[in-house]
């Protein structure tokens, strides 16, 4: 016997703004935001300054794989990394 099964569409919005009442969700949530927001903004400067993957790694002393993993935004690192990084392009870091 077949049952049938009734999909409800919701909206996404809806189910962000549920899932934000869990505070470990909401931790979660926000530091894969700031994880991402770091990626682009060294992605910006990079392009921004006409410079390749291999020229940022380079300059920090690290392999250009790890630039790539990096602003791809799939891939975490250390804050270390992130200063050997902020240090080619003559930017601090402020944790806030």
């Amino acid at each position: 016997m077949k049952k049938n099964i009734t999909l409800k569409w919701v909206p996404f919005e809806d189910v962000l703004k549920e899932e934000l009442k869990s505070e470990a969700f909401r931790k979660g949530y926000n530091e894969e935001l700031a994880r991402l927001r770091i990626a682009k903004q060294i992605r910006d400067m990079r392009t921004k300054k006409g410079l390749t993957q291999a020229d940022i790694a380079k300059k920090a002393s690290m392999p250009q794989s790890v630039i790539a993993r990096i602003e791809s935004g799939q891939h975490a690192c250390t804050l270390g990394t992130i200063d050997r990084i902020a240090h080619v392009f003559n930017k601090k870091i402020i944790l806030g």
